[in-house]
């Protein structure tokens, strides 16, 4: 069945190109700053991811920039222009002040094309748990769902949308101010590992900890154990920052756990979060009784 209307969302989903343009979706560009060089967006240049963990590693400072309303202007036009309604997912407006970019440009637009329709969903996902939703809404439209039908089941699902993630190195949540530098040195020198998520408000909060690497992982899965809708055959998506063998062991983990016919999609962390959570991030999204 043809959709009904056009989907945009932004390029923090950290789903591969290659989805986007499968699932006929325009997909947005947060861009980064290093070394003074512009990289991400459609006008600055391209970095391989693993070129991009590589100097994070070697200790480059990253800065990233949010989508501005005169972005978020031209995506809206390019559909509105072509006669077609438009759905934006955005970013959670707990992490990034994208989405509000949207929301600005979607209100000045509504004058000029008053006969078409333009709804902003703030997501409340960061990753691939904004991949995760942006999944399901690409299914409800697809099934032929007007606009306002696949918004609402956005919003009643976004909270559902659960993030659990742990991260190998302390001290770029220290540089976010996540963590305190205290918290970032004595954890790394005792190998504590956190476990962390993101909340109904789109926040990014620290919900626990453990005592190395593998623990760590395996909290993850207890996690979903606890909050996963029971009988419920939902896909999982993974998202890692340049660490795909301990992505595959989560995987492996879920499988033996949950059932192996479930469907799991991985992909790596861009750009733009690996910046804030830094190498070794591992990160699990499901649909569960809650976040």
């Amino acid at each position: 069945m043809s959709r009904l209307f056009d989907i945009i969302t932004d390029s923090t989903c950290d789903m591969a190109q290659e989805y986007y343009a499968e699932n006929n979706v325009a997909c947005a560009p947060l861009s980064f700053i290093l070394d003074g060089v512009v990289y991400g967006n459609e006008e600055g240049e391209q970095m391989d991811e693993k070129v991009f963990y590589e100097k994070l590693r070697q200790g480059a400072m990253p800065v990233t920039s949010q989508i501005n309303r005169t972005q978020a202007e031209s995506y809206l036009r390019s559909s509105l222009s072509a006669q077609r309604d438009v759905l934006v997912l955005g970013f959670s407006s707990g992490l990034s002040g994208s989405v509000q970019s949207f929301f600005q440009a979607a209100k000045d637009l509504a004058v000029e094309f008053p006969e078409r329709k333009i709804i902003v969903v703030d997501s409340l996902c960061a990753s691939m748990g904004e991949g995760l939703l942006l999944d399901y809404v690409i299914r409800k439209a697809d099934s032929g769902a007007s606009i306002e039908e696949t918004a609402a089941y956005a919003e009643e699902l976004k909270p559902h949308i659960c993030h659990f993630f742990t991260v190998d190195n302390l001290f770029h949540l220290q540089r976010g101010g996540r963590v305190s530098k205290a918290t970032a040195i004595v954890g790394t020198m005792l190998k504590i590992k956190p476990v962390l998520h993101v909340d109904n408000d789109g926040h990014l909060i620290a919900i626990g900890k453990a005592m190395g690497r593998k623990k760590s992982i395996q909290a993850l899965v207890d996690h979903m154990a606890e909050e996963r809708i029971p009988d419920a055959d939902e896909p999982v998506f993974i998202s890692h920052a340049d660490c795909a063998e301990d992505a595959e062991y989560l995987a492996g983990l879920v499988r033996e756990k949950f059932g192996a016919e479930r469907r799991i999609v991985i992909h790596m962390i861009g750009a733009v979060i690996g910046s804030h959570a830094g190498c070794g991030t591992l990160a699990l999204f499901f649909r569960g009784k809650q976040r």
